[in-house]
């Protein structure tokens, strides 16, 4: 007897794991993305490595302080799922199309890989730069739309896009790491003959490929939190504006070293 092949899940029952996935991952590592920021944000002498960082907010700050700002990455969930879902099918039949390709292959995985990462960062932006902006230790503002009422304010709306071509190298350079090595690993993996084989596969698979995604991408996200943690004052040029004019020989050994504290 003919062993029955399993239909793929509906887009809605994809995108609704995805987001509860997401907002899981989100409840549970939130702490150690404030502590990220916080370290790439640290500029001069008496910075602290992970350990040193997560524990003066707590001595100092207060547990409480390692959920400030989880609001945006939240309500940022489900549209950046969406817009992940529908741009990678978007780019995927357009790069099959163009190419004239009846499947994917590894090299059309990554440019349609970068191409929906490109494309989510212009979700992401806002969000990213309101919790950005409330996870810096210096924060004074009361919460969420506090950030975006004294942003429109002082810089317009387009205020609320600081860092856009930061984040758009982020997620870029991430997708490109990640789905450039998930493919090679798959290929040298023993052959799946059972499904837990197969579940087994993917995890080493994504694991090692979300590895290579994050070190390829964290000095554009170390670039991003710097220029959207900026106050911004009149007639002066900030520091950091643009991602790779960031990459000069003295900044380029802070860059390294927050990269490097942040591993």
């Amino acid at each position: 007897m003919a062993t029955e092949q399993r239909k793929p899940l509906p887009f809605i029952a994809n995108f609704a794991a995805g987001a509860i996935a997401g907002v899981s991952e989100i409840l549970t590592f939130y702490p150690l993305d404030v502590v990220k920021t916080r370290m790439q944000l640290e500029t001069g002498k008496g910075k602290h490595g992970m350990i040193g960082t997560l524990t003066a907010i707590i001595r100092e700050e207060g547990a409480g302080r390692l959920y400030r700002g989880l609001v945006p990455p939240l309500l940022l969930e489900a549209p950046k799922r969406a817009v992940k879902f529908a741009s990678n099918d978007f780019w995927g039949k357009t790069y099959l199309q163009f190419t004239g390709q009846s499947k994917m292959t590894p090299e059309l995985s990554v440019i349609t890989g970068c191409s929906a990462g490109a494309t989510e960062s212009f979700v992401v932006v806002p969000f990213e730069l309101v919790k950005i902006k409330l996870q810096d230790k210096t924060s004074t503002f009361a919460g969420p739309m506090d950030v975006v009422k004294q942003v429109v304010k002082k810089e317009g709306i387009l205020g609320l896009y600081a860092g856009m071509e930061a984040t758009f190298w982020r997620h870029f350079w991430w997708n490109g790491g990640y789905f450039g090595c998930i493919h090679q690993v798959r290929a040298v993996l023993p052959k799946a003959e059972t499904p837990q084989g197969q579940l087994f596969n993917n995890f080493i698979s994504g694991s090692v490929g979300g590895f290579v995604g994050t070190v390829v991408n964290t000095p554009f996200d170390v670039v991003k939190s710097r220029i959207q943690g900026a106050s911004k004052a009149p007639g002066v040029v900030p520091k950091y504006n643009w991602t790779y004019p960031a990459y000069v020989p003295y900044n380029s050994v802070c860059l390294i070293r927050r990269f490097i504290d942040v591993l």
